[in-house]
């Protein structure tokens, strides 16, 4: 093998993957709205409820999600680019969301939030775009902040762009209680809807 493959071989295998960022745009938009509506996940959450919204991009999600809980409730919209975050901020501002909490941070270090304090999490795109390193500490956070009576949604894509293969996602899995879930094809995002175990 001539040299300069090998010093490539070996920058690619210590290479270390960072969470992925998308264009603000990308993530909301005319486009988007036709394939994927805004509410898709308003039905998981009620009045005065308490939601996390982790890998929240711009609040695509997370601003329906805050009318649905309304006033006495709260959304956390976190997510690791402050890019997004500034987003979600200006669009509460301009729609009068007072009850949307905005953190530039990882899912990994979710420190602002009580323990079992959250009704409902939704982590979709989360994991397949976050460090691989920080899978642990996140799905032990989603855990953490979960109430007893809890679900959270998650959902990831898969192929070469994802950080979650299938293994990845079966184990994941085993450490809740799966309330429901596909079982994707090859080209299909997978999702489950999880609650804690109880011991």
């Amino acid at each position: 093998m001539p040299k300069h493959a090998v010093g490539v071989h070996e920058m690619a295998a210590n290479e270390v993957k960072t969470d992925k960022h998308f264009p603000i745009f990308a993530l909301d938009n005319p486009f988007r709205r036709l394939f994927s509506n805004p509410r898709k996940y308003c039905s998981y959450v009620g009045r005065d409820q308490t939601v996390a919204d982790l890998g929240c991009g711009p609040g695509y999600f997370a601003l329906a999600l805050a009318d649905t809980v309304g006033p006495r409730g709260r959304v956390y919209a976190v997510d690791s680019d402050q890019a997004a975050i500034r987003a979600v901020e200006r669009k509460a501002a301009k729609c009068g969301c007072q009850n949307v909490e905005a953190h530039a941070a990882s899912a990994a270090n979710l420190s602002f939030i009580r323990d079992r304090s959250v009704d409902f999490v939704l982590a979709d795109g989360l994991l397949c775009s976050m460090a691989p390193q920080d899978h642990q500490s996140a799905v032990g956070e989603i855990k953490r902040i979960l109430k007893p009576s809890g679900k959270a949604f998650l959902k990831t894509a898969r192929g070469s762009m994802s950080y979650v293969d299938d293994a990845e996602w079966e184990a994941i899995l085993e450490g809740y209680q799966v309330e429901g879930r596909n079982h994707a094809s090859r080209f299909e995002d997978r999702w489950a809807l999880v609650s804690k175990k109880h011991e």
